[in-house]
């Protein structure tokens, strides 16, 4: 299988389907928005951009199966694309210029390629297993910041799970008296593709479903990052919780949720 090549197909899709989204920015009406559920919305543009990815991929990789945000009941296989179509749909909704188009490529449990388009500055960050992560064809690399003080965060905020609010909350102010300072800019493909070039030293949050996660994650890997749940194991892609960092900051930053989250 030739990643690489793969790779390259998806990148001109992604392009493509990031067409469609940006022409129809200013012909969405509130009345095109619906509710999954509290807080969570999507749109035609998300249902279309989706299907659209969906054709296309499965030219890519007959037979492939997939995992995508609208599409709850299809199925897995042996090669699985991770697609979320437009994350970050309540910026798009209100003209915030942060969202992404997120795919992996999933063998089994293995992410072997990962593409996260950020829309509003023409940002193509990709990889593939066992090679650089790239931007807009320059090899990216993790930040080279060592110790907590001196490092950018970037988190999101649950819009469902409020159960945990409080120790989060509370690891939040510790962020912020103790970085240099936390963001959050509603995309976490795009938090994930920052710390991949060293925009962000490290990124957390919980409530995660894969297709916002896996293909980031691939980008920090071959970017030299680490990425870690909670508990510093690995159930990140299918846990809900993630936490990323530069690789160089990993002991203080995991120590910092063991002593004010967990």
């Amino acid at each position: 299988m030739d990643l690489e090549k793969i790779c390259t197909d998806v990148r001109r899709l992604t392009t493509e389907t990031a067409g469609f989204i940006q022409q129809e920015l200013n012909k969405l009406k509130v009345s095109d928005i619906e509710v999954k559920s509290e807080n969570n919305f999507v749109t035609y543009v998300d249902k279309t951009s989706e299907t659209r990815l969906m054709e296309g991929l499965s030219k890519i990789l007959p037979g492939s199966g997939f995992i995508a945000e609208e599409s709850p009941d299809l199925q897995r296989k042996e090669l699985t694309w991770v697609i979320d179509p437009l994350d970050g749909t309540t910026n798009f909704i209100h003209h915030i210029p942060m969202y992404c188009i997120s795919i992996a490529l999933m063998e089994g449990n293995d992410i072997r390629l990962g593409v996260v388009h950020e829309l509003n500055r023409d940002e193509c960050f990709y990889t593939w297993k066992d090679a650089p992560s790239f931007l807009n064809g320059r090899q990216i690399r993790v930040s080279d910041t060592h110790l907590l003080k001196d490092s950018l965060l970037a988190t999101g905020f649950p819009y469902y799970d409020f159960n945990r609010l409080d120790a989060y909350m509370h690891l939040f102010r510790y962020f912020m008296k103790h970085t240099q300072g936390v963001r959050r800019i509603g995309s976490a493909a795009a938090d994930l593709a920052y710390v991949a070039c060293g925009r962000f030293d490290g990124f957390y949050e919980y409530g995660l479903s894969p297709w916002d996660v896996a293909g980031g994650i691939i980008l920090i890997r071959n970017a030299g990052g680490k990425v870690f749940d909670f508990k510093r194991g690995d159930n990140y892609i299918f846990g809900k919780e993630i936490i990323a960092t530069n690789g160089l900051i990993p002991d203080e930053f995991l120590e910092t949720f063991e002593k004010n989250f967990l």
